[in-house]
């Protein structure tokens, strides 16, 4: 009898970046691959709290991330240091213990295209290897030209910027800015050099891959897929694609806010969640919460812990009385969900890819206020490409003002052109993923390339 595929799969420690290999972790399990995931212990601790059911399909674990429980998991430069020197030794040590206890040895490491070195020890150890990249695949392009464009004197080999012009990465992708390119939205100047060093350093170790799938598809991104032939789309990557529950959170969702949208008019409410990264200064958060009142339309608005600086109430004085009626605030929303529900009539989004996919899977158009990393870039697809969206201007602050989010509401609302582009692009991209689609053949090679039986 064929032994069953033991794949460890294991994530960068980020929301954005868990939630996607887990998803791919539970459609293997459904072609019949036993997967062990491996998490840091704070967001292991975090998701088995969030979880309102057991769910035994993933063998859970954890090893430590480097910090310790007191110090701040959003202090990029200082986790992603740690864990690169603590979580290598533990990985390799819990695969020896697996393959001493379990007779389903090991076979295959999945690991985050940004965790290079954990494609480095699968090959050291004679396992399969495959690099996941959770995002766009434009974004992964632009990690793999970082070579070139020092090479051509956009940027210094520090990864600082010697020319500002705007750059095409390819013909038919969208032009960035260089200030855009994913090192240089951090301020901390060691951070930028460490984000750029470890791409240069991926780009060595992802061609230990066998492997390198992307939470993507053809139609969303075609241009990049057809100039880099071994990255392989096999997105979206939704809970709703296998009829099951998203997995992998590290806040409690709340579910009342469904019942909520029940009571709305179709296509009438705005849903504002700017994902689990980004931080609003008051001033900002004040104008969006007024700018959302001045719209006069349902919202519903997540706004999770640690969104805004400071302590203290940051709504407006009588803000949450005078929209109550109108309005829902809740910590952390079942995001799948309320982006399928028929109330739903736009997104407005730091355009973090994995919300993206889930708004252009569920046909809606988008309002796009990137934070940073791959966001600007995503805004670009949004507005530029795929035009099923709208970005807001910044007025001579640098702040996004109330009477501009209002006029950007009912622009989008009064334009019926962004709804039916989405629409036509949801169908395109659900496609990719139904039986016969090329995100579907894509997966099903590569379940038979894990098996043993391509």
């Amino acid at each position: 009898m064929m032994r069953r595929p033991h794949i460890i799969a294991i994530p960068y420690p980020a929301q954005g970046h868990v939630i996607p290999l887990m998803e791919l972790c539970l459609c293997l399990v459904k072609h019949g691959c036993k997967v062990t995931f491996v998490n840091s212990h704070f967001n292991h601790n975090r998701i088995i709290k969030s979880m309102s059911e057991a769910d035994n399909a993933i063998n859970l674990v954890s090893v430590p991330d480097g910090l310790v429980v007191e110090e701040d998991r959003n202090d990029l430069k200082k986790l992603t240091e740690a864990l690169f020197e603590v979580v290598p030794g533990k990985l390799e040590a819990l695969i020896h213990n697996i393959n001493e206890s379990d007779k389903n040895r090991v076979s295959c490491v999945i690991a985050d295209e940004s965790l290079g070195w954990a494609l480095d020890l699968a090959k050291k150890l004679g396992l399969q290897r495959v690099a996941f990249w959770p995002a766009a695949a434009a974004s992964l392009s632009m990690m793999f030209n970082v070579q070139k464009l020092v090479d051509d004197g956009v940027v210094g080999k520090n990864g600082e910027i010697l020319r500002k012009p705007s750059i095409k990465l390819l013909p038919l992708m969208p032009a960035m800015n260089t200030t855009d390119l994913v090192w240089n939205c951090f301020s901390d100047p060691g951070l930028q050099r460490l984000i750029f060093d470890l791409a240069i350093k991926n780009n060595e170790s992802v061609k230990a891959a066998e492997w390198i799938i992307c939470n993507s598809s053809q139609v969303m991104e075609y241009d990049v897929f057809a100039s880099y032939p071994k990255l392989i789309p096999i997105g979206p990557l939704l809970a709703s694609n296998r009829l099951g529950k998203t997995s992998g959170h590290f806040w409690r969702e709340d579910t009342d806010c469904l019942k909520w949208l029940d009571q709305q008019p179709l296509n009438s409410v705005i849903y504002v969640a700017f994902g689990s990264h980004t931080i609003f200064d008051m001033a900002e958060f004040q104008e969006l919460a007024l700018g959302l009142e001045l719209t006069n339309r349902p919202f519903l608005w997540v706004v999770r812990q640690g969104f805004i600086e400071g302590a203290g109430t940051p709504y407006p004085e009588g803000f949450i009385d005078r929209t109550r009626n109108c309005g829902r605030l809740v910590e952390w929303a079942p995001q799948q969900e309320v982006l399928a529900h028929p109330s739903l009539g736009c997104f407005l989004s730091h355009c973090g890819w994995n919300s993206t996919i889930e708004g252009v899977s569920n046909g809606l158009p988008f309002l796009c206020w990137p934070y940073f990393a791959d966001q600007p870039f995503n805004k670009s697809y949004i507005c530029d490409v795929w035009k099923i969206g709208l970005g807001f201007d910044r007025n001579e602050n640098g702040v996004i003002g109330r009477q501009e989010i209002k006029n950007k509401v009912e622009q989008l609302f009064g334009d019926e052109t962004f709804k039916t582009r989405a629409v036509d692009l949801q169908g395109e991209v659900l496609s990719c993923v139904k039986s016969g689609g090329s995100s579907n053949r894509n997966f099903n090679s590569f379940v038979n390339w894990i098996k043993g039986t391509d």
